[in-house]
């Protein structure tokens, strides 16, 4: 049985072209987010901006009204202990704040996703680790990633990444488990799961024209979510505070080529010691 029969969308290269034009706008919008944060700025002000952004280069917000009961933003922007999918509105965030923002468009029908986390001036010390773990994770699993090779390798790189680095507080690193990476491509949501654990080697092969978000959700204390009354923001179970990040990348026969970054990745992965796969 191949991927296809399975669900799972693969993509030709000139598909692959198309998608980096919607992760391009992704990856501009939430620059210009990252610069927006401030303290006294509210979330639905960063709402705002994004689907301006978003509008204005062509795309359309993949989130506003997505799902059931409908998303009612254009962006998720999680603050402190929201892990994911936080409803923009009138809070203002605050001096040592957190806020991860999720971004996703639609260009000519096809999807971008990415997310990042960022601190509202300056913030606590073992907060800024949680940070520094999640994203490095993050680009954990692209390393792991090779054609041919399984989507648990991401998965299990990824795992291997946070338990390998030091708590603040000597704790353990709350791995969300719930929420998971995905397949992407004319949908933002398809298969295979891309989970933030478990054992390498398992799961569907990666092969060339596979688009996949890679989005680890780390916390200072417990893996366990709950869900807010709102039927969509998603908190840590014991209060802890959160990091989330993302990117939608794909494979070549040169590399990995992340999608919603700016420069594909270049940089990052040349820091890793790995090559770059995209244009």
């Amino acid at each position: 049985m191949g991927l296809r029969d399975r669900g799972v969308e693969i993509k030709t290269p000139d598909q692959i072209a198309r998608m980096r034009v919607a992760g391009l706008l992704v990856g501009r919008t939430l620059e210009v987010l990252r610069e927006a944060v401030r303290p006294g700025v509210s979330t639905a002000d960063l709402d705002a901006i994004a689907e301006r952004h978003i509008r204005d280069g062509g795309g359309t917000p993949s989130f506003l009204g997505y799902g059931d009961p409908p998303f009612p933003a254009s962006i998720c922007a999680s603050v402190n202990d929201q892990v994911v999918h936080g409803i923009p509105g009138p809070r203002v965030l605050e001096p040592g704040d957190v806020v991860s923002i999720d971004c996703g468009a639609i260009v000519d029908g096809w999807h971008g996703d990415a997310a990042i986390t960022v601190a509202v001036g300056e913030t606590r010390p073992d907060v800024l680790e949680l940070m520094r773990v999640t994203e490095e994770s993050m680009w954990a699993g692209f390393a792991a990633a090779r054609l041919g090779g399984r989507v648990t390798d991401i998965s299990h790189a990824v795992e291997q990444h946070v338990r390998s680095q030091p708590h603040p507080s000597g704790g353990t690193w709350g791995i969300v488990e719930e929420f998971t990476g995905h397949g992407i491509g004319t949908a933002m949501h398809q298969p295979p799961n891309v989970p933030n654990y478990g054992r390498a080697g398992r799961g569907p092969k990666l092969e060339r024209g596979l688009a996949l978000a890679v989005e680890p959700m780390v916390t200072l204390g417990s893996k366990h979510p709950v869900l807010d009354d709102d039927e969509w923001t998603v908190l840590s179970e014991d209060g802890s505070w959160a990091a989330h990040f993302e990117h939608t990348f794909t494979l070549t026969p040169d590399g990995p080529w992340i999608l919603t970054a700016v420069d594909g990745g270049r940089s990052r992965l040349a820091e890793l010691g790995l090559p770059y796969g995209g244009d």
